[in-house]
């Protein structure tokens, strides 16, 4: 038994739809780059074409600065058997996981031990300065 994969229908105007969302332009603004005959209500009539007129395709492609063939060959389904092969298991996937190997806690009482000590060292410093300071007065009396 052979089965005949018949040709599927793009359907242009959910494309151009999909495409005026991915770049998060809203209908009016599609309108605005299209010219002064255009409005809202017709970008949605359009969308909701599914086969459009190859002029205003150009025209609509231009205005989404994406080609044409974009918006005649996007498959939706295609993506989602694509994502859908690629990403069965986690094999296929390379996922970043973060755990540590070292305990955090213990890190930050290190550091905390660290800035006692020079604490402990720069109040040694002073200390220092200040007798130094303390010889100099005696000595020029």
């Amino acid at each position: 038994m052979t089965t005949i994969d018949k040709p599927k229908k793009v359907h242009e105007g959910r494309n151009v739809k999909r495409f005026r969302e991915l770049l998060s332009m809203k209908q009016e603004t599609l309108a605005a780059a299209l010219g002064e005959d255009w409005y809202q209500k017709k970008v949605s009539q359009l969308e909701q074409e599914e086969t459009i007129d190859p002029e205003v395709l150009e025209r609509v492609a231009k205005a989404l600065k994406i080609p044409a063939d974009a918006i005649k060959n996007f498959d939706e389904e295609g993506i989602y058997n694509f994502i859908g092969n690629t990403v069965t298991n986690n094999q296929n996937v390379a996922f970043v996981q973060y755990s540590p190997v070292f305990n955090p806690l213990e890190k930050w009482i290190e550091a905390m031990e660290e800035n006692k000590k020079l604490y402990e060292r720069l109040l040694e410093s002073e200390r220092q300065k200040v007798e130094i300071l303390q010889n100099q007065m005696s000595a020029k009396k």
